[in-house]
């Protein structure tokens, strides 16, 4: 315990293997215990450092879960973006050190403001549960965000998967937090004989309540199940944005339509018509009249070029629907570098990275309409969007049907694309709804509402996907109240704590 908790090296290299610990807890790996097992080692690493020691204490964990987590994105910039290994490298290295300097935080503020004395075990505990979802948020925000590697995604085949309609992944998050700490403190709490009541009673009625209301429906079928056949094209990355290709493609997604068995809801992948809407009208059109024919609804993925509400002519990557639909919708969460350039004029030139098709988009404008298919309303995120909670939460709260749409090859065959899928899933569960799930190379499949795969198509094929979806109706209390009780408690913790700890130094 002492080799743990004294500074030094030997801590450092334990939080380092602790954050690689959380990328095995999620998706492909799925070994969800070492969640509970990776937080327990950094809360006991913090135990006894000191303001800077803990901050960097906490940055190896950071860099040990973004090293091993989104060791995906070296494919994407040497692969696709064409660095040399070298610069590739350090700029994968750069980005991670950077996301592991949210960790670096949280060790500096539990040290300096908000650690308590042995005598406070279980206020410690639980203060630390809502600082780790506090810098959880804060890095899903700031500079948009990267919402990427919750510890509460592991609970999607863990016992713990019911609570997501209650709080959303959030409420995961904190619940494993909370029950690391906890464990960790326990010979702290035996003697505390209604701290560790409190304690225990906090962790069965979580755990056992979780297993309790798996069965519980929280919403319920709104009209008989409608018929999907969604395309996966497989079209290589390197051929995706190439004008001499473009024909080719168009073919392609029109062969493989006219080629399939009749559904009520045709659906493309993202940028599945890789050229200006208002340059495709006139394939729209046909495709529109294919599906009026059919008696279907087909939804594509489209760039846009519209004048924003200033006036000015932009781009934006999009979303269509012809035959029995309507509605196009535009894309509000833009990927940094591969959907737009910080500091563009200082970045733009240095290396082909940053000068990817596709980089220059705008945003779309909230409070869009959904899109609507065979009377029903679809709620659409396109590939990146489908990993903000709360983003996604305020979208499908509207709907009956939960679409999302991905260009996946950025991650080559990488765990980037299977993490994606996890996130999309949690989404489903969140919201009591079936998603379909539509990809360029995978992965494609229908999702049901408790978050489960009931069709997939391999990946890095070209195929079709048959399926049935639900259209649903009502509210789980996530989408009712989002993550609001949850930042409640959090602050009133966070604040006890503090005021705690001011208390116990005056």
């Amino acid at each position: 315990m002492h080799w743990i908790t004294r500074s030094g090296w030997p801590g450092n290299l334990l939080a380092l293997a602790a954050g690689a610990l959380t990328t095995l807890s999620l998706a492909p790996f799925d070994i969800w215990p070492l969640a509970l097992v990776s937080v327990g080692l950094l809360y006991l690493g913090l135990r006894e450092a000191a303001g800077k020691q803990a901050a960097g204490r906490g940055w190896c964990y950071g860099f040990g879960l973004f090293s091993s987590g989104v060791s995906w994105v070296y494919v994407s910039i040497h692969d696709f973006g064409a660095a040399p290994p070298l610069l590739a490298g350090a700029l994968t290295l750069g980005f991670v050190a950077g996301l592991a300097l949210f960790f670096a935080l949280l060790g500096w503020v539990w040290a300096r403001w908000l650690r308590q004395a042995a005598n406070a075990p279980l206020l410690d505990a639980l203060a630390f549960a809502a600082l780790w979802l506090a810098l959880d948020a804060l890095r899903g925000w700031i500079l948009t965000g990267f919402p990427w590697l919750y510890l509460g995604y592991s609970q999607l085949e863990g016992p713990l998967a019911a609570l997501a309609p209650l709080g959303g992944v959030w409420l995961l998050s904190f619940v494993i937090v909370l029950t690391a700490a906890l464990l960790v403190q326990l010979p702290r709490l035996l003697p505390q004989k209604a701290a560790l009541a409190t304690a225990l009673v906090a962790l069965v009625a979580l755990w056992a309540g979780a297993l309790g209301i798996g069965q519980h429906a929280w919403t319920s079928v709104k009209a008989a199940p409608i018929s999907v056949a969604a395309m996966q094209g497989n079209v290589a990355q390197s051929l995706k944005w190439d004008p001499q290709k473009l024909e080719m493609q168009l073919l392609l997604y029109r062969d493989m339509t006219f080629r399939s068995r009749p559904a009520d809801l045709i659906v493309w992948p993202e940028t599945a018509v890789p050229i200006l809407k208002d340059h495709a009208e006139g394939y729209l059109e046909m495709m529109g009249r294919f599906a009026e024919d059919r008696q279907s609804a087909l939804i594509t993925g489209v760039p846009v070029r519209q004048p924003n509400a200033e006036g000015e002519l932009r781009y934006y990557n999009g979303l269509t629907s012809t035959g029995d639909a309507q509605g196009t919708y535009l894309k509000q969460k833009l990927v940094p570098f591969g959907e737009y350039v910080p500091l563009q004029e200082l970045l733009r030139g240095l290396i082909a990275f940053f000068d990817l098709p596709m980089s220059d988009f705008a945003r779309g404008e909230p409070g869009q309409a959904l899109l609507e298919a065979k009377g029903f309303k679809i709620a659409p995120f396109i590939c990146y969007e489908v990993v903000y909670p709360e983003f996604a939460a305020s979208l499908a709260a509207q709907s009956d049907i939960l679409l999302t749409v991905s260009n996946d090859a950025w991650f080559g065959r990488s765990i980037g694309p299977l993490q994606h899928l996890q996130m999309a899933q949690m989404r489903a569960l969140e919201a009591g709804r079936w998603m379909i799930r539509a990809t360029n190379n995978g992965v494609t499949v229908l999702i049901d509402p408790k978050g489960r795969i009931t069709e997939q198509i391999p990946a890095f094929e070209q195929a079709v996907l048959y399926g049935e979806v639900t259209p649903m109706q009502g509210l789980t209390p996530y989408l009712q109240w989002r993550s609001w009780p949850l930042i409640g408690l959090c602050v009133v913790l966070l604040g006890w704590a503090l005021w705690r700890r001011q208390n116990a130094l005056r």
